[in-house]
């Protein structure tokens, strides 16, 4: 949630940041700022309320030179959206700008104060609560920049990511950060700041990535200095990352959201690639080998995840289960961290998280790890937060996800939990070596069955307009396919703003039933597999009230596709290889409504596509 750019160099600071807040938008799209020290050691700072394109079209005849800047895209937490809201916020004095990813928690006790002491408010934000309490501190203590900030991050509680602009010093751009990303990117004498390595890297490959209550100072034509709250200086590994990171472009996609449902077939493969050996009939994670006997003498699995990343753990209970013959639990994150969960040391977590910097998720892992447990990442964003605190973990290597609906990083997750489950199997002996072969073999296969799902496309396009209507939907599956029901409504709601709800096929007796009448479309994943007769049931049911179903069938179909209104066929796959194919029709189906709705696609109201806080 909000999206930090930050520069200091030889070069005009202006270029740099609006693209990063551009690469970045996907991060927050409420409003967007950006302050700048021009030659003359002016601030000129610039809000505007909405998105990036916004912001450049307000300053486009502003003045926008200067070698040192910081910028901002905003999800809004307190305050509502707006140029008042927005950052950058500057002190009273003029001295201090901050932009601020996080939440300050004791915000109000702290305005509270400083307003006894003088100080006027503008915004309902709680960072101008921190750029005011820096101010007040440095005008309290005779005491450099970096001391003023540790002093002030002692006193907040929460999450944050900052860069600050000290106009007592505008040849230095200082950063910190709690709980909340930060990447710094070095070049000559050029200094890039940003909230994750995609802007910094169309500009270098060298990187830094900041860890938990530490102060960096970028100081022009001198090296990076990083200390702690308690002033010890921290030592960094330099990383080094791909400039192929760099640039999101839609490639002729009308949205991001269709182009990286488009791309799966080449993301699972890049997924599998190196691990996977249809010949062999083998699976090889190096995570697995190196952590094997950890892994295989488990008493449990435990599962953390939010949202898409839950129900992509959903389905790897009943793999890890099915094929592994482990017992699994899966946990919303959220839950988990303030459950007061029965951790054993010899339980493996594994987290999952596309951007690798989920606040609830994090918390989880660092509960895990205090109680003894082995905690595994999966993770797409190399570098993140996630990688680096868990024990080991694979990455799904799907690329960079930029529309918030998560797609092809739910299916690179899946598939990434099939090739663990597949690896254990094999060293369990839980498996037949035939049908782990088979297995092996129909999982390589996969991305060129996604394509033959990704020509239903333009039939899902135009039944999607049919459906436009209706103002509810119910999505139903069996084993494999529930969690596929699940995503599929969260879909639907995320992008097009209609409510949807997710049921296990079965339990519709159980309630649900209640709402199927004419106007209420039914999704009912009903590929051929050992369920499809209880299926073949519930679309019966659902026909004889009059609700309208959709259904997701095998090729061939020529059963349930008769009595169903609508039905899109997939190509067979072995059962626990489902969702990998009839998860994409529901991307489809939710993109096609919520364009025939005429709603942004990419940039969901109210959403983000990193939760760094609570």
């Amino acid at each position: 949630m909000c999206g930090i750019v930050g520069y200091i160099g030889n070069g005009e600071a202006y270029p740099v940041l609006i693209d990063g807040l551009k690469q970045l938008e996907y991060r927050g799209y409420d409003s967007a700022g950006i302050a700048l020290v021009d030659g003359n050691g002016r601030l000129n700072v610039y809000k505007e309320k909405g998105k990036v394109a916004d912001l450049e079209k307000h300053i486009a005849d502003r003045d926008k030179s200067g070698h040192t800047g910081i910028a901002h895209t905003r999800w809004a937490t307190h305050g509502e959206p707006g140029a008042v809201n927005a950052h950058p916020h500057v002190s009273s004095s003029g001295r201090f700008a901050l932009v601020h990813n996080g939440i300050i928690e004791n915000y109000a006790v702290i305005r509270e104060n400083l307003k006894k002491k003088g100080y006027e408010f503008r915004s309902a934000t709680d960072t101008e609560v921190l750029v005011q309490l820096i101010d007040y501190i440095a005008s309290r203590d005779d005491a450099d920049t970096v001391a003023v900030l540790q002093c002030a991050l002692k006193e907040v509680v929460g999450a944050y990511a900052i860069a600050l602009v000290d106009m007592e010093h505008p040849d230095c751009l200082y950063a910190a950060r709690k709980s909340s990303p930060l990447v710094i990117g070095m070049k000559d004498n050029d200094f890039y700041l940003a909230s994750d390595v995609n802007p910094i890297a169309a500009y270098t490959d060298r990187v830094v990535y900041l860890e938990d209550e530490e102060i960096a100072s970028m100081h022009y034509g001198d090296r990076l200095r990083i200390v702690n709250l308690s002033n010890a200086e921290c030592s960094h590994e330099v990383m080094t990352v791909s400039k192929n990171l760099g640039r999101a472009e839609k490639g002729g996609f009308g949205h991001y959201m269709l182009k990286e449902i488009f791309e799966q077939p080449d993301c699972i493969r890049d997924c599998m690639r190196g691990r996977v050996d249809p010949e062999a009939g083998t699976v090889t994670l190096s995570a697995v080998r190196d952590h094997r006997e950890r892994l295989l003498s488990a008493g449990r699995f435990i599962i953390v995840a939010c949202g898409t990343s839950w129900h992509a753990g959903l389905i790897g209970k009943q793999l890890f289960e099915d094929l592994c013959r482990i017992p699994v639990e899966v946990a919303y994150a959220s839950e988990f961290r303030y459950s007061n969960p029965v951790i054993r040391s010899t339980d493996v977590v594994f987290a999952i998280s596309q951007s690798g910097e989920t606040a609830d998720t994090l918390a989880a892992i660092e509960l895990a790890r205090s109680a003894g447990a082995f905690v595994y990442g999966i993770c797409n964003a190399v570098g993140a937060s996630i990688p680096r605190a868990t024990d080991t973990g694979s990455y799904i290597h799907v690329g960079p996800e930029i529309g918030v609906a998560s797609t092809k990083a739910f299916t690179g997750q899946v598939t990434v939990l099939a090739m663990i489950a597949l690896d254990l199997a094999r060293e369990k002996h839980t498996l037949d070596g035939e049908r782990h072969a088979a297995l092996v073999r129909e999982l390589a296969g996969i991305p060129d069955k996604m394509r033959e799902v990704l020509k239903t496309d333009t039939v899902i396009g135009s039944l999607s307009r049919i459906f436009t209507y209706a103002k509810n939907f119910i999505y139903l599956g069996r084993g494999y396919s529930y969690p596929v029901a699940l995503e599929g409504a969260l879909k639907l709601k995320e992008i097009s703003y209609i409510h949807a709800e997710g049921y296990p096929a079965a339990e519709m007796k159980h309630g649900p039933i209640a709402l199927i009448d004419e106007e209420m479309p039914v999704v009912i994943i009903a590929t051929r597999n050992a369920m499809y007769g209880k299926i073949l049931s519930n679309v019966q049911e659902i026909k004889a009230r009059k609700g309208k179903v959709i259904a997701i069938v095998t090729e061939g179909d020529d059963v349930i596709s008769r009595i169903a209104d609508v039905s899109v066929e997939i190509p067979g796959t072995a059962e626990c290889l489902d969702p990998l194919l009839a998860t994409i029709p529901l991307q489809l189906l939710a993109y096609h409504i919520a364009v025939c709705k005429g709603k942004d696609v990419d940039r969901p109201r109210n959403l983000a596509k990193s939760v760094t806080v609570e």
